[in-house]
């Protein structure tokens, strides 16, 4: 199976990302795996697609140092064409993106529909993600798994939204992801909130969010592969992320620390009731932020945190996604040409 992984660029890839383990693990498996950034694309006068892309030659790996160095040396990027693949992996994360290189975002959404077109299971669905580049695709899952929230640009009604709540608030921008950009409204911060509006206000809209008090213990990152809790060996790849200090931001790229987790029945029926539009829109591979029994967020475009799954439950959950993947590369040889991408995605 000759697979491609997108990235926003090649050359940033860390040894612990989530892509790079998937990578690995489908080299491992006798699989081609290809990096190729939002950047190396081409649409040919032909009509056909190409891409630079780059791979790790060596037999065998023992690290994911040593096989992302060799994907990153420059004596190995190739020009290839995209309809020879197999399967193609978005995996590039639009927040990266957003201020030094707004079209990327776009550019991977354009070029993955391309692709899904001519033939190439593209995962997640690329015209599921062009709705989810927005926070507002969060609102089609099902409000009872939703915290109450408010998206607007107009200060006094943000205000009259947070005194519904009892003065204390999330804000955070409709765009956007990692905890970039993200305020705990209170009664003691009230005097500052014009100007939090303001700052969150100038790139879009405002989205307003009850704060809930399970916050205070961290969120739960769980991996949810085709509308399933991801599980090998009895271990679901789930984890507690809790911030550092007094950040509310739980998210490892702001300094969180993973831990263990037990998987309660209100985690599992918040999967079940969110499970029926992950499948409807192609999500193979989502990561869902959960406090209580509430979603937080969807991280349809490059979940991460595979790695501390596996540190902690001696567990690699990596070869049960590539595993899927190529159970989907066979089944659409049995249906050529039957089967859209949205609902390949996550049979």
């Amino acid at each position: 199976m000759k697979i491609g992984f997108v990235v926003n660029d090649v050359e940033t890839e860390k040894a612990q990302y989530t892509t790079t383990r998937l990578a690995l693990a489908a080299h491992q498996r006798g699989h081609e795996p290809w990096l190729m950034g939002l950047g190396d694309f081409a649409y040919q006068p032909d009509g056909s697609l190409s891409a630079k892309v780059r791979t790790a030659t060596a037999k065998k790996y023992t690290s994911l140092e040593r096989f992302l160095r060799d994907v990153q040396k420059p004596d190995v990027v190739q020009e290839q064409k995209l309809d020879d693949f197999d399967v193609v992996m978005l995996r590039a994360d639009p927040a990266d993106d957003a201020e030094e290189s707004p079209w990327a975002p776009n550019a991977e959404i354009a070029f993955g529909q391309l692709m899904a077109s001519n033939g190439v299971l593209v995962v997640n669905d690329p015209t599921s993600l062009a709705n989810a580049l927005s926070k507002a695709y969060f609102q089609h899952f099902p409000e009872a798994v939703r915290p109450k929230t408010l998206i607007s640009r107009d200060e006094e009604l943000i205000q009259d939204f947070i005194d519904d709540l009892g003065g204390k608030a999330v804000l955070k921008p409709l765009q956007g992801s990692g905890g970039s950009g993200v305020f705990l409204v209170n009664s003691k911060e009230s005097p500052n909130l014009s100007q939090i509006v303001e700052a969150i206000a100038r790139d879009g809209y405002v989205v307003a969010q009850e704060y809930l008090p399970e916050a205070k213990d961290g969120d739960v990152r769980m991996f949810v592969m085709n509308g399933q809790p991801i599980t090998v060996d009895g271990e679901v790849a789930a984890f507690r992320r809790k911030s550092s200090g007094e950040d509310i931001r739980s998210n490892m790229s702001t300094g969180g620390k993973a831990s263990k987790v037990k998987v309660t029945s209100d985690m599992l029926e918040l999967v079940e009731a969110v499970r029926p539009k992950l499948i409807a829109d192609g999500m193979f591979l989502v990561g869902l932020d959960i406090v209580g029994d509430k979603l937080m967020e969807i991280n349809v475009f490059s979940p991460g945190g595979l790695g501390s799954c596996q540190a902690l439950y001696d567990v690699d959950f990596s070869p049960a996604i590539i595993d899927d993947l190529e159970r989907k590369v066979a089944m659409r040889r049995h249906y050529p040409g039957a089967l859209p991408n949205v609902r390949l995605a996550t049979l």
